[in-house]
């Protein structure tokens, strides 16, 4: 005998409202949301999945016919990339750089958002985070500028040690010190982007129940001790997300900074795949060849998403929320 939800579901599809049509009436009741989904749907489709039939260039000898019309090489991109001498160098450098971010750049957005966050004064806490924020949305060209500004030949801090020693740093400029260059990316880079990388766990930390810190005030919990029972756990499924995603995108070195504070001097410890490319493509390059960018990009890819894959993993294995 039929229960009481098969009737309905059976009375629904003799009457014609069926799941189709209750999908239509629905699409139809929210129409203005999707159609505001279009132009981000667009964005996606036109330049994240069109530009993949492009990806037949890393296999290919390109040639002015078209993509299609390009002769298959024998993966001779691949074998060009790990015979040029440069390029080694520079896989290496992308490592270090990019792991170095990790290490100590990846933790200082999450201790400065609990800093934020134990400010009682609102206001004052809106002014920090305004400050810190505002770096982000400054360019690489123009605090390359200031850098050079700053810690160059003729740098406002080369001139104020001068002061009192007139023969002190004569040959000092840390733009030019391979030593120092790395340090100096990984440093520039925390003060550009920390204050931008504190808004999603302050949100986090917003969504913590307070009714959590109202116990632990009554239990008389300190300042810290709240910190570490209830604040870091309540963002640790924030941190996990935000650990595999810079994971997966271990081989972006950071053109745009790189490109504007290296040079010459600096090419053995600061040249990235990134600008390697560049250089190479642009710079020396005789001819047009699509094919050989197209395999390091790939290159690159496959290997942040092999890393993806393995801290998606690691973030499961710990019993957080992973981001497949």
């Amino acid at each position: 005998m039929a229960t009481a939800t098969q009737a309905r579901t059976i009375g629904a599809k003799r009457s014609g409202k069926g799941s189709g049509a209750g999908l239509s009436r629905r699409i139809f009741k929210f129409r203005w949301i999707y159609l505001m989904l279009l132009p981000p749907l667009a964005y996606f489709f036109i330049f994240r999945y069109m530009p993949l039939y492009g990806i037949q260039l890393a296999f290919k000898d390109y040639v002015l016919k078209g993509i299609a019309a390009s002769p298959w090489n024998d993966f001779a991109h691949f074998k060009y990339m790990f015979l040029e001498p440069g390029f080694v160098p520079a896989f290496r450098n992308t490592l270090i750089i990019s792991f170095l971010r990790i290490l100590i750049g990846f933790p200082f957005p999450i201790i400065l958002a609990i800093l934020i966050n134990e400010v009682r004064m609102r206001r004052f806490k809106r002014v920090l985070q305004t400050v810190y924020t505002f770096p982000h949305f400054l360019s690489w060209v123009l605090l390359s500028g200031i850098m050079l500004n700053l810690l160059g030949s003729n740098g406002m801090v080369r001139k104020a040690v001068g002061l009192f020693s007139s023969g002190a740093f004569d040959n000092w400029n840390l733009l030019y010190d391979g030593g120092a260059f790395r340090w100096l990316l990984v440093f520039s880079d925390m003060w550009k982007e920390a204050g931008w990388g504190t808004i999603i766990y302050l949100a986090s930390i917003a969504g913590i129940d307070q009714a959590l810190y109202e116990s632990a005030d009554i239990d008389g919990a300190s300042r810290l001790q709240k910190i570490a029972y209830l604040t870091l756990p309540g963002i640790a499924s924030m941190i996990a997300i935000q650990f595999v995603l810079r994971v997966g995108a271990i081989m972006e070195g950071g053109f745009d900074q790189v490109f504007n504070l290296y040079s010459a001097p600096v090419f053995a410890q600061g040249d990235i795949i990134d600008t390697y490319i560049y250089r190479l493509s642009f710079v020396r390059a005789s001819g047009v060849n699509l094919g050989f960018p197209t395999a390091v990009g790939l290159f690159k890819n496959i290997i942040n998403f092999v890393l993806l894959l393995a801290a998606n993993a690691f973030a499961r294995a710990l019993g957080q929320k992973s981001v497949l």
